[in-house]
């Protein structure tokens, strides 16, 4: 190829590459909720069920809300629903059995896949599922295997959320039987940065202002367990924070303009391209 068609091919590449790397318009944006605490598990079992069905409730309801959420608007009503269905060891217990206990009705709300069905239904967001709600690893029993696929697929999520789509996940610590092990927690939001594990007891827990506009009170966010806090928020919102000010739960809605892995490869391609070209130029 000659140095002048090396060049156009190089700027049709770079052109696409940068495309796809712009932010998208921020007419839509998805809607986020993730918790360090694990209301999949104490909305059944815990000293503070109703308080952990609230929970839920406005996570749901944020991540699924029809004035935000075109999927909803436009009729998909089931949300995607993540775990295992491993034996469940001790101190842990079926997350979905709290989804239930919020007032979900399975098949008819939501779906339930563990690893073996998720690839294919991820495929599904938007078409068939309004937004996607991941159990905890402690004390549901979400496991490395579904966290893993979640994370490789993290561009299709964000494309689904830049789309306007939702997304609820509570805690991911890899605390007592330790289901996640060697899974990035939260990865396939990669702009969220998160403590280790950080369990403690839910006393002096304050909602924010923000938290309170979701509909929660600080007598959802006490009397349970939680474990793990956030770092970094990103352009999320605190909505509630421990007695240390250590953020315990985010959310918010906003576009996501994190380069996609296949952009960045594209990019990189373009400039080797560049490269060969002006080396064969020289030569």
């Amino acid at each position: 190829m000659s140095f002048a068609k090396t060049t156009v091919f190089v700027a049709r590449i770079l052109a696409a590459a940068m495309l796809s790397l712009a932010a998208p318009g921020a007419a839509v944006a998805g809607s986020i909720f993730l918790t360090g605490h694990d209301p999949d598990y104490h909305a059944s079992l815990g000293g503070n069920l109703t308080g952990a069905q609230n929970i839920n409730n406005a996570a749901i309801n944020f991540v699924t809300d029809p004035l935000f959420n075109p999927f909803t608007f436009g009729g998909v009503n089931k949300f995607l629903f993540v775990e295992s269905a491993i034996l469940v060891p001790g101190g842990h217990t079926n997350g979905v059995n709290g989804i239930i206990a919020s007032g979900h009705i399975a098949g008819t709300d939501f779906e339930h896949h563990t690893a073996s069905t998720l690839n294919a239904q991820l495929n599904l967001l938007g078409t068939k599922y309004n937004a996607i709600v991941v159990a905890s690893d402690f004390g549901g029993i979400l496991t490395a295997a579904e966290l893993n696929i979640l994370n490789a697929r993290s561009a299709d999520i964000i494309a689904f959320l830049n789309a306007g789509g939702g997304i609820y996940a509570m805690a991911e610590s890899n605390s007592q039987a330790q289901l996640t092990t060697g899974a990035t927690r939260f990865g396939f939001l990669p702009f969220v940065v998160t403590s280790t594990q950080f369990n403690q007891t839910e006393v002096g827990i304050t909602v924010t202002p923000f938290g309170v506009s979701l509909g929660l009170t600080n007598a959802d966010v006490n009397g349970n367990f939680s474990h793990n806090i956030f770092t970094g928020i990103g352009e999320l919102a605190a909505v509630d924070i421990d007695q240390s000010g250590n953020v315990l739960t985010i959310a918010g809605r906003a576009q996501i303009s994190i380069p996609e892995p296949g952009s960045i490869a594209l990019l990189s391609t373009a400039l080797l391209a560049l490269a060969f070209g002006l080396r064969r130029r020289r030569s």
